[in-house]
């Protein structure tokens, strides 16, 4: 299935245990980031909510620098050794250990649990780039957007399962004194994340070959690699425009979802279990289109598919800036979540369709770079526009600012020279 003819067959169980891993992570971004620890720390473990929102903005922040910083040169290292998987494995079980230690995060924890928190991203988010740097080897030019888009739509339906125990939690099953009830959803995500994680390294081979070498040699190679990448930037200047657009619209729609529990609760007074309900509908919606319209990626292109939801992810947008009801606002959030899957399965597997067959971790990586750095200037723009105004309302225009940009940025790229590219290059590794 695959462009080397020297690397192993794509087996059945290795597509499909690699989809359940976007299922098993998706728990950590659906309760930890999204819908309930965000929120809880903002209103609960700060002692201000304006400024606990504030402080959760440059957390993200935080987390974003050290991610885009790290993961070009670990991806790199990654293709020279073979370490993939292996990284992979590291970062999954850094990551369940961080996540659980927030459970034993409570008021008056702010600066801890901002701690705490910003470790959990950053292996949170390096696992999905080691993990998405995989789809290429398991994938054709033909069937690349159904199986990105299937498992983005494994991972929100997985954040959809795990919200409905979550939302047992907080509405009864657990005590509610000392935020027990909200604080044990992150032992949930954590553990989510355990179990369904092992189908992917039970199955999912590495196909680089391995190479022995010391620690300091892998750091040196690492950095060597990007080096001659930055040297031969012309040369993927398709894949690079397009991390450039994804830098900017993903900045907003990033925002968009970091930020949507805390504004749902600030302007119309949604509770835990009421964002647990949003949450849910949300996933379902969002699951669902991201596996539709993998199939539709694969007949009209990533570039066009990518371009339909961020001109209707300025509406949803927009219609939640004008929302002065809930049924407005629902309507906003279920256009969000029918967009947002797309936009990202649509991303990952178009610069999956530039990437050339000894560029994959690296290049993603450079994926990675370019999501969480646009972690940054969204919500640092929602962060000061919140703190000179104390409006939500008008922090949240301010994701309209980057979906259109990011969508002209992204008529600047070429899809049929950036997989020309990369199909002259599928030449089997040394």
């Amino acid at each position: 299935m695959n462009s080397n003819p020297r690397t192993p067959p794509v087996a059945r169980r290795e597509i499909v245990s690699w989809a359940m891993y976007d299922f098993a992570h998706s728990a950590f971004g659906t309760l930890v980031v999204t819908f309930i620890f965000s929120a809880y720390y903002a209103q609960a473990i700060h002692p201000d909510p304006i400024q606990g929102a504030i402080w959760w903005t440059r957390a993200v922040n935080a987390s974003a620098i050290i991610t885009a910083l790290m993961m070009p040169v670990l991806g790199a290292m990654g293709d020279f050794g073979g370490l993939k998987k292996r990284f992979l494995l590291v970062a999954t079980a850094v990551c369940v250990a961080l996540t659980a230690t927030l459970f034993r995060m409570g008021p008056g924890d702010a600066w801890a649990a901002a701690v705490v928190f910003v470790g959990a991203s950053v292996a949170y988010e390096s696992l999905q780039s080691l993990s998405n740097a995989f789809l290429p080897e398991i994938s054709t030019r033909e069937n690349m957007g159904r199986i990105s888009g299937l498992g983005w739509g494994l991972g929100y339906f997985g954040g959809l399962l795990c919200l409905i125990p979550a939302l047992g939690m907080v509405t009864g099953w657990l005590p509610e004194d000392g935020g027990v009830n909200v604080r044990a959803t992150n032992l949930l995500a954590a553990g989510w994340l355990l179990v369904f994680s092992v189908p992917l390294f039970a199955f999912l081979r590495e196909r680089q070959p391995r190479r022995r070498a010391s620690p300091l040699e892998y750091v040196n190679r690492g950095f060597e690699r990007i080096g001659e990448t930055a040297r031969d930037l012309r040369r993927y200047r398709q894949a690079i425009r397009l991390l450039i657009a994804r830098l900017v619209y993903n900045d907003g729609l990033l925002t968009a979802f970091t930020m949507a529990a805390i504004y749902a609760g600030a302007e119309f007074g949604m509770e835990t279990a009421d964002l647990l309900v949003l949450g849910i509908v949300v996933n379902a919606t969002a699951g669902a289109s991201a596996i539709g319209f993998g199939f539709l990626q694969d007949r009209i292109g990533g570039k066009r598919t990518i371009a339909i939801t961020l001109v209707l992810l300025m509406v949803a947008v927009a219609l939640a800036w004008f929302a002065r009801d809930l049924p407005m606002f629902w309507a906003a959030a279920i256009l969000l979540g029918l967009m947002v899957g797309p936009n990202q399965a649509a991303s990952r597997a178009l610069l999956g369709s530039f990437v050339p067959p000894n560029k994959q971790g690296e290049l993603f990586g450079f994926y990675a770079f370019s999501g969480r750095l646009a972690s940054v200037l969204g919500p640092l723009s929602y962060g000061l526009i919140l703190g000179a105004t104390e409006s939500h309302r008008w922090a949240i225009a301010s994701i309209i600012v980057f979906l259109a940009a990011g969508l002209l940025l992204l008529l600047r790229v070429d899809e049929e020279e950036g997989v020309a590219l990369a199909v002259s290059e599928a030449a089997p590794v040394a």
